[in-house]
């Protein structure tokens, strides 16, 4: 009997110890009147919950992580902005026609380029370090943009120009838009330019480097230069860009215009002012200037002198 009553004695303990575990995991809100009072006794019941009613139907309490101890705010990602376009007033180009006489070069950009505005300076060097270069500059930004926009891989002299913005203001920009600070702004310029060119460590070791090698080279005989090998302009690719030479000088660009206009998708005629023998022709897609090339290709546009007409070189 004494062991019975142990048994049954341990049985309640038990059976109080789960109940009291299991009341502490039922939210006093669910619980009858009748039963939440009986359970007083067996354990203390919650005078808090992280619960709210709503509507009938228990809803959990948002955390505050204000309120939490040692709480980490995650870093949001941010966007970042794309770097700004460069603008002024002054452009770059690049990959000239070398061949091309300097002064024919800076009217022939002058003339091209007065069709979007005035045209302030245009500055082009002979020397190895500029061949191939010139700076156009404009009176404003927005004048400079567009030509950019629309003249960029433009073919001059059958090669394509490449045309960015100048960093810095050109001399003739500085003097039409900013006359009081002009002395400062040529001061710095030249400053800038000796001390990148002349006294730049490197510099001076690349000057030092070469002339050791031409002093211990002098004797030896150069090897032959093999001449760089061009595609005929009969055999270019297809190019939505016709050039056209031998043309005579008295053909006007309305001429042009109304011959070519015979076939379809012409979009524009353009003729190099200082060199009045040659053209280009653009039409909308390669498929519509290959139809008018060889319509056209051999025509005698005055009755006596034939026009070759080519792709143009891209």
């Amino acid at each position: 009997m004494r062991h019975l009553s142990k048994a049954r004695l341990s049985g309640a303990e038990r059976l109080s110890s789960s109940n009291s575990t299991a009341a502490a995991h039922i939210p006093t809100g669910l619980l009858p009147t009748d039963m939440a009072e009986s359970m007083q006794g067996v354990v203390p019941i919650p005078t808090t919950s992280s619960a709210i009613e709503v509507d009938g139907v228990m809803q959990p309490t948002p955390v505050n992580p204000a309120s939490v101890p040692n709480a980490q705010t995650l870093p949001t990602a941010t966007s970042v902005p794309p770097p700004a376009e460069i603008v002024s007033e002054t452009l770059y180009i690049q990959n000239l026609n070398e061949r091309i006489k300097l002064n024919i070069m800076k009217q022939t950009l002058r003339a091209l380029f007065l069709n979007y505005g005035e045209v302030l300076d245009v500055v082009a060097h002979r020397n190895l370090r500029m061949r191939g270069q010139a700076f156009v500059s404009f009176p404003n930004a927005d004048i400079a943009k567009k030509a950019q926009r629309e003249v960029n891989r433009f073919p001059l002299y059958s090669k394509p120009m490449q045309i960015s913005f100048a960093k810095v203001r050109s001399d003739a920009v500085v003097m039409k838009l900013d006359p009081n600070n002009f002395d400062a702004h040529k001061t710095s310029r030249l400053d800038h330019k000796r001390k990148t060119r002349y006294d730049n460590p490197l510099k001076r070791k690349f000057r030092a480097k070469r002339l050791a090698a031409e002093t211990v080279g002098a004797a030896a005989v150069p090897a032959p230069k093999r001449p760089a090998v061009q595609m005929p302009d009969e055999y270019l690719p297809p190019n939505k860009i016709l050039f056209l030479q031998n043309l005579p000088e008295s053909v006007s660009k309305d001429a042009l215009q109304t011959l070519f206009s015979q076939y379809p998708n012409l979009h524009e005629v353009r003729l190099i002012p200082t060199k009045r023998d040659i053209a280009f022709v653009e039409y909308m897609d390669e498929s519509s200037a290959t139809v008018a090339k060889d319509a056209l290709h051999n025509y005698k546009i005055d009755g006596e002198n034939k026009i070759k007409i080519t792709f143009a070189r891209k």
